[in-house]
């Protein structure tokens, strides 16, 4: 069996994971699944079990790459800045001491802050095509707001955005999607311009601090005055990438599944349109029903026993967000699309414990007004029938369409 053929096995459970879950939900203990070279955490309550378990399942390999780099394209990155722990993979105290800064810099305060700016940019991009009648909205809106939102929160100069946003998609195609030896190289330069771009930040705000996530990044990972040194530059580079590629990749691909699924439903479409109030109890379901994030990997600290099964240190973990989501012990017809579900708020979209992502405020408020836009200014919104149906991207990290198209 050659790499290529467990790409494509892994690409087909990443098109489609749910019945995987289905299955291992009503299994015995754990069950091991060869394609991801893990052991699948599936149900709700061992999800849960498992974040709050912080000290026993670490966080050390969650952005594990799928993909072994040619020396090429490591020649490439080592021009750049990087890899370091980031709150994403650290543990304990330096989770906490990544953790700090987002809290600060993704308030309650600073979100409300940004929302009339993220209304103004999703104003303008329907603009850009309401008068046509026809758009793949994943192109023409769903790739381009949260980027937009992103960049403004971190402090990029707009005309800066499209390229941040190029560079961490890039990123994300480099550990994760098989590329020719060429394509790896392509990509891998697309990441160190990233870097570059974001180095020339940090540097800057530790000159001229402003009011932005940057300098509160710059601030609390690199207190004091002093310029910086090389090691602080590659650490705050880091972070700065992964809070980039956190805020759009996630946030992006959850307003595509959010409208593919409402669309193909007319029935909730139509209630929708009739009552708007409807509208956050339909975002929380949409991310319930078909999250961004599937998965993130763990790894065992020392021996544990997780739901019957005995695991060694050094085991390899995929904590299902996604199955504990359609966990029929805890949701009601669990697998169905239902936006007037009871109780929906509960779920793991957004994570667990510690882990729990500091954006979810951020990108619910920009799911909402999305909603409320479309719902206003395209209210006879459908699927294009003239277009094949969505085909779902291969990746457990920002599932979603490829591409919506539709008319009006």
């Amino acid at each position: 069996m050659t790499w290529h053929d467990d790409q494509a096995r892994r690409d087909e459970l990443y098109r489609d994971p749910y019945p995987l879950y289905a299955r291992a939900r009503r299994a015995e203990g754990l069950t091991y699944v060869p394609e991801f070279d893990a052991w699948l955490v599936a149900r709700d309550r061992d999800v849960r079990e498992v974040l709050l378990r912080a000290e026993d399942f670490s966080s050390a390999n969650a952005l594990l790459p799928d993909v072994p780099l040619s020396e090429a394209a490591l020649g490439v990155l080592s021009r750049g800045f990087g890899p370091r722990p980031t709150v994403v993979s650290s543990d304990g105290s330096a989770h906490r001491r990544h953790r700090a800064p987002l809290n600060r810099g993704l308030s309650a305060g600073r979100v409300a802050a940004l929302v009339p700016y993220a209304r103004t940019c999703a104003s303008e991009l329907v603009d850009g095509f309401a008068a046509d009648g026809s758009a793949d909205l994943v192109a023409a809106y769903a790739r381009q707001l949260p980027g937009m939102v992103i960049g403004r929160l971190i402090g990029l100069d707009p005309a800066d955005v499209p390229a941040a946003v190029h560079g961490g998609y890039r990123a994300e195609e480099l550990l994760f999607r098989p590329l020719s030896p060429e394509d790896q190289v392509a990509a891998a330069e697309d990441v160190v311009a990233l870097q570059h771009l974001l180095d020339g930040y940090v540097r800057d705000r530790r000159a001229h601090p402003r009011n932005d996530m940057c300098s509160v990044m710059v601030a609390a990972l690199a207190p004091g005055d002093d310029e910086l040194t090389l090691e602080q530059r590659h650490e705050l580079v880091t972070s700065l990438q992964n809070l980039l590629i956190a805020g759009f990749l996630t946030t992006s691909a959850l307003i595509g599944t959010m409208l593919l699924h409402l669309l193909d439903d007319r029935r909730q479409w139509r209630m929708l349109r009739a009552d708007p109030s409807l509208v956050p109890a339909a975002v929380e379901e949409a991310v319930r029903h078909d999250t961004a994030i599937q998965a993130f990997r763990r790894i065992t600290t020392r021996p544990v026993t997780l739901a019957g099964t005995k695991l060694p240190a050094g085991a390899a973990v995929l904590v299902a967000y996604g199955s504990g989501n359609r966990d029929e012990e805890r949701y009601e017809r669990a697998g169905e699309f239902d936006i007037t579900r009871p109780g929906n708020r509960q779920h793991l979209a957004f994570g667990y414990g510690t882990h729990g992502c500091p954006g979810s405020q951020l990108a619910r408020e920009q799911l909402r007004l999305t909603l409320d836009l479309f719902l206003r200014r395209l209210p006879g919104l459908r699927p294009d029938p003239d277009r094949p149906p969505p085909r779902m991207r291969p990746t457990l990290i920002h599932r979603s369409p490829r591409d919506l198209y539709v008319t009006w």
